[in-house]
């Protein structure tokens, strides 16, 4: 060998190394005997969350299937009645996505997100720099009321027709690059403000119902969060235009295309009338009767009422319901609620403290900090799984209110910008072929931090005057 050769690991066997030693840790941990203050039950279900978060974070098998070998492993091992695991099944997170995924199937399906889109576009075609905000305003406004990869997808088409008709070149283009850009981070920034935009603020909010009885209802959240969503969307605008400055100025083929695709999916149509007052009448049951109704009682009623109306046929949302997330959730709560029941996450907590005391501002900085590196690198939903039942450890220690735990940790959770592994809109956005991960790495991670100090002002001087 050359004396100048130099050693570079194999990336894929570190990873299936350090994988494997994770999982023999789980195990272990399920075969060991206890130590002092931590039952055999907890001792267990401390082994089974290695395995299952191991699994998540390496996603040998996809996220659903871990969640299954943790409905498998907790009754398996005597950690949870058997009835009580496969109960969680039916948790009210689930129905209320089911529900939220057949409204945003109905709307993509009667064209009407399309439209909203197309005519919010049309108003920002004037020079490239108001293109990329416009795209970015569109996704994140509509990620208010729909999941966020679902307004990724309907969007990755048009933003694809304004590029091709501007010509812009693969790998090569500033303002292809900022305007796929815009697509992903403006969904994923308008993703955190409400129980909308994604699954991770429905999942965190049935882990604190099932672990202290408590909820986090829709207005609480919206105002918690929308405000971040709203400032983080002009903050990305300007780390775009200032990280992607367009080579062209001439607009006036994108124009011409966004005019032509409006003017040829016609007047608006009784089924779209129909499902926008629906979305306004359940939002409105969501804000006012949520609390009382339940969430996902009004989220049923409102898939009830599609169709009732004849908006959609079953088939024709199917596509738009997630089976997965759903399955993963069973699962993912199961486990929360396990970690709850046998105190192993009091455990862990008192344990990390050692007997110390933190402030809770610094324990949300540490919090965060982690969520946003989790989700950077695995799905955010993952992270919520693993951070959430974490955090709730430190409730009885610290006397640090459960509901600001699960906003600290799932709004960070959802603000991720690097890598296409992250979420859905960054995956789609890649797809494309007109940017590598490499030319936008340093504008990703600026957004990035800059989105978890901007979130920590917020929880600073924000949330105490309105998180009662």
């Amino acid at each position: 060998m050359a004396e100048n050769a130099t050693f570079k690991p194999d990336m894929k066997i570190l990873r299936r190394g350090l994988m494997l030693l994770l999982t023999v840790l789980g195990l272990l941990l399920i075969l060991l005997p206890p130590p002092s203050g931590l039952s055999a039950a907890g001792m267990k279900c401390l082994g089974v969350a290695t395995i299952c978060i191991t699994l998540w974070i390496f996603t040998p098998i996809p996220l659903a299937a871990t969640s299954l070998v943790a409905i498998i492993l907790l009754p398996a091992l005597e950690i949870l009645d058997t009835a009580l695991v496969f109960s969680f099944f039916g948790n009210s997170a689930v129905f209320f996505l089911l529900g939220v995924f057949i409204l945003g199937g109905a709307m993509i399906h009667t064209g009407l997100s399309k439209r909203l889109a197309l005519t919010f576009l049309v108003r920002f075609d004037r020079s490239p720099r108001r293109a990329v905000l416009g795209v970015l305003l569109t996704g994140s406004i509509l990620s208010l009321f729909m999941p966020e990869h679902a307004v990724a997808a309907m969007l990755f088409p048009i933003v694809m027709e304004i590029v091709q008709s501007l010509n812009l070149e693969k790998k090569k283009s500033p303002l292809a690059t900022a305007l796929f850009l815009a697509m992903a981070w403006g969904t994923v920034v308008g993703g955190i403000g409400t129980f909308l935009g994604g699954a991770r603020a429905p999942l965190a909010v049935e882990l604190l119902r099932d672990t202290f009885g408590r909820t986090i209802t829709f207005t609480t959240w919206a105002v918690a969060a929308v405000p971040i969503a709203l400032v983080l969307t002009f903050v990305v605008y300007w780390v775009l235009v200032s990280s992607f400055k367009p080579e062209i100025q001439d607009m006036t083929p994108a124009r011409k295309i966004l005019s032509q695709e409006l003017q040829r999916i016609g007047p608006v149509s009784r089924n779209e009338i129909k499902i926008g007052l629906l979305l306004v009448v359940t939002v409105f049951f969501w804000i006012w009767g949520g609390h009382r109704l339940g969430l996902a009682v009004v989220s049923l009623a409102a898939a009830v009422m599609v169709f009732v109306l004849n908006i959609a046929k079953w088939l024709d949302v199917m596509d738009y319901v997630n089976w997965g997330v759903i399955i993963m959730y069973g699962g993912a709560i199961a486990l929360g609620k396990a970690l709850a029941e046998t105190e192993a996450i009091d455990w862990l907590a008192g344990s990390l403290l050692g007997g110390g005391t933190v402030s809770i501002f610094l324990l949300i900085v540490v919090l965060s900090a982690l969520s946003k590196a989790l989700t950077e690198l695995i799905s955010n939903a993952a992270a919520v799984v693993i951070l959430v039942p974490f955090s709730f450890g430190f409730v009885s220690s610290l006397g640090a209110s459960p509901e600001v735990l699960v906003l600290a940790v799932t709004i960070p959770a959802g603000l991720a910008f690097c890598l296409p592994v992250g979420t859905p809109p960054n995956a789609i956005a890649f797809s494309s072929g007109y940017f590598s991960i490499r030319g936008i790495i340093r504008p990703a991670l600026l957004i990035s931090a800059v989105s978890w100090v901007v979130f920590l002002l917020f929880v600073k001087f924000y949330w105490p005057f309105v998180l009662k």
